[in-house]
């Protein structure tokens, strides 16, 4: 009995490693799929007042996702925008008070979810993460930016983080590499700061020039 116990111990334990990052961040996109469809089909002041009521504490597990490569389901350019649009904007104009906290939101996440990995690939090491289903990096794209982190040190981190297609991709080489980890988390936070204020810079003039009634 206890031999059996302890079987279904290690199942467990080895399907919350493999598979837990996964049911969290699934989990996360039904909320956000459930809101959008009940914003669109549904009572809509009673879908802005959940907005208004959980948006920004809903964003922080969110952008914990996006900074652990792990949103899968949702681009990641279109988070800051979208919460601009759904909890900053009025007839009036911005509400910059609250531009401000989302992006206090999504650089605390973000940096939460970067620093997460980042420890991930300083204990595990890089062949533990490329063994593990939540892992959608592949061992030849990786390579590259292993090239990229020799080439560049860590200056490389805020410049790709900062940038569409290589965002998140020098945090496993630079936990590899065991850079400090307060260092790195400064530098992923600088990175993230960038990339985030020209999205809602771009979102904000392709709204006033109608360049998204083309959609």
């Amino acid at each position: 009995m206890a031999s059996l116990d302890s079987t279904r111990r290690s199942r467990l334990r080895a399907f919350a490693e493999d598979y837990g990052l996964i049911v969290v961040a699934g989990f996360f996109f039904l909320l956000a799929v459930a809101g959008a469809v009940l914003f669109v089909f549904g009572d809509e002041q009673f879908a802005q007042r959940i907005i208004d009521t959980y948006g920004l504490p809903a964003l922080l597990p969110i952008f914990v996702l996006e900074g652990a490569m792990l949103l899968y389901f949702a681009p990641s350019e279109a988070l800051v925008p979208g919460a601009i649009e759904f909890l900053a904007t009025e007839s009036a104009g911005y509400e910059w008070a609250t531009i401000a906290l989302i992006f206090v939101v999504a650089t605390l996440g973000a940096t939460l979810g970067q620093v997460a990995l980042f420890l991930l690939a300083k204990r595990g090491g890089r062949e533990w993460l490329l063994q593990k289903p939540w892992f959608r990096v592949d061992e030849s794209k990786l390579d590259r930016f292993d090239r990229w982190f020799d080439r560049w040190g860590k200056w490389a981190v805020p410049v790709s983080n900062a940038l569409l297609f290589t965002r998140g991709m020098l945090t496993v080489p630079a936990g590899v590499a065991e850079i400090d980890t307060r260092e790195f988390a400064a530098l992923s936070a600088a990175g993230t700061v960038v990339f985030e204020a020209w999205l809602a810079l771009v979102w904000h003039y392709a709204v006033e020039l109608g360049l998204l009634n083309f959609f």
